[in-house]
């Protein structure tokens, strides 16, 4: 245990002292800022009047309510999600590569094990922190701009739905640490992750986004009674066998690859 505690503060001091953090964090406090703008605009149509194709995008929202507010959330931690992510796990898999300082990380008295398991901690846990990001401030937001139709029954369903869908986005991570470790670097991960978002929504829109990994937090996240986009007990059986064959498949790689 207290291997797995080092090997833990050894990754965490990485990423403490890293610019990456930082860099989420902007970006998911940027994206609510920016849908709050639009949420704005759509309340005031004479301003996005002005304003041209921000003020189009704006008339795009339909009802502006929080009900709407709590959908576009869920869609954002479903696809922003899926590159934030992906992006943190290729950096904490592949910096190593990057920095040339994998064979220090492998001198360090605990197995490859541990270490691959301390990794993926660092990004689950920096992954639910964005989540938590995510929705306060999209909250904060929402208060600012004083949306219309709260109730906490609406607050309630749409949190448990934000919570499921952070979920199942977070599991996608494990096999972009196997990309990252095969590929040794984060272009291959991140190459990776980007097909995958493309793939999810050319699924999805022909029906098979419940069966497709990538395109399953996409699926759960749109209003319901929308044709074709109910989740059914595969999909999570789904998501549970890509996480464990993601973190199966990294730990394997790096308990048999050859290391430089």
């Amino acid at each position: 245990m207290n291997r797995f505690y080092n090997v833990l503060i050894t990754e965490y001091k990485k990423l403490r002292r890293a610019r990456v953090p930082l860099i989420t964090f902007i970006f998911f406090i940027f994206i609510p800022f920016m849908m709050g703008l639009l949420m704005y605009l759509a309340q005031h149509p004479d301003i996005a009047s002005k304003l041209g194709i921000i003020g189009i995008k704006a008339s795009l929202f339909g009802e502006n309510n929080w009900n709407t507010y709590f959908i576009l959330l869920n869609q954002i931690i479903a696809s922003i999600g899926i590159i934030g992510f992906g992006f943190i796990t290729s950096w904490v898999f592949g910096r190593e590569y990057m920095d040339h300082t994998l064979q220090d990380l492998l001198a360090l008295p605990a197995s490859r094990t541990l270490i691959v398991v301390s990794k993926f901690a660092i990004v689950i846990l920096w992954s639910i922190f964005l989540c938590l990001v995510l929705f306060f401030a999209g909250l904060v937001i929402g208060y600012i701009i004083n949306i219309p139709g709260w109730s906490e029954q609406v607050f309630h369903e749409n949190l448990y739905r934000f919570f499921i869908i952070s979920v199942l986005t977070v599991s996608l991570s494990s096999p972009v640490g196997f990309i990252a470790s095969f590929g040794k670097g984060i272009v291959a991960p991140i190459a990776f992750v980007i097909v995958m978002l493309i793939l999810a929504q050319f699924v999805a829109l022909v029906g098979w986004g419940p069966y497709f990994p990538w395109s399953i937090p996409g699926v759960h996240s749109v209003a319901d009674g929308t044709k074709g986009m109910q989740l059914v007990s595969a999909s999570y059986i789904i998501i549970i066998i890509t996480f464990i064959v993601g973190f199966i498949g990294t730990i394997t790689w790096w308990l048999r690859a050859d290391q430089p």
